[in-house]
């Protein structure tokens, strides 16, 4: 049973920083892609970063220079640093990683609650 388990989320004020930790456990051959997507109240979950296994990411426009994804493929782990936090980055966190088994499926973490104050 592949299993995500997020952490890190908490309230930050403005211009706060924040890191999330997503660690991957089971059985399973590999790990493809990891990423974090957020869902804000009233809003459709959105891509913020994602990291392939062939050592590229993406990240998207709207936390670029703010957000940096990262990848430890030793724990099975991936990170989101946020720094310079907005209210409008305010939303529940979902980690998701793209993991074979005997085929290829899309696990989800639990979602971690990021909040930031004015």
């Amino acid at each position: 049973q592949v299993q995500l388990v997020e952490s890190g989320g908490g309230l930050v004020r403005a211009g706060g920083s924040l890191r999330l930790s997503c660690a991957v456990s089971g059985s399973f051959f590999s790990i493809n892609a990891m990423g974090w997507y957020r869902q804000a109240p009233g809003k459709q979950r959105e891509l913020v970063a994602i990291d392939f296994s062939g050592g590229s990411a993406h990240v998207e426009d709207s936390v670029k220079g703010r957000f940096t994804i990262s990848r430890d493929n030793d724990k099975n782990t991936v990170y989101l640093q946020m720094d310079s936090l907005k209210p409008e980055d305010t939303a529940v966190y979902y980690c998701k990683a793209v993991i074979r088994t005997l085929f290829e499926y899309d696990y989800w973490g639990q979602g971690t609650q990021v909040t930031v104050s004015s």
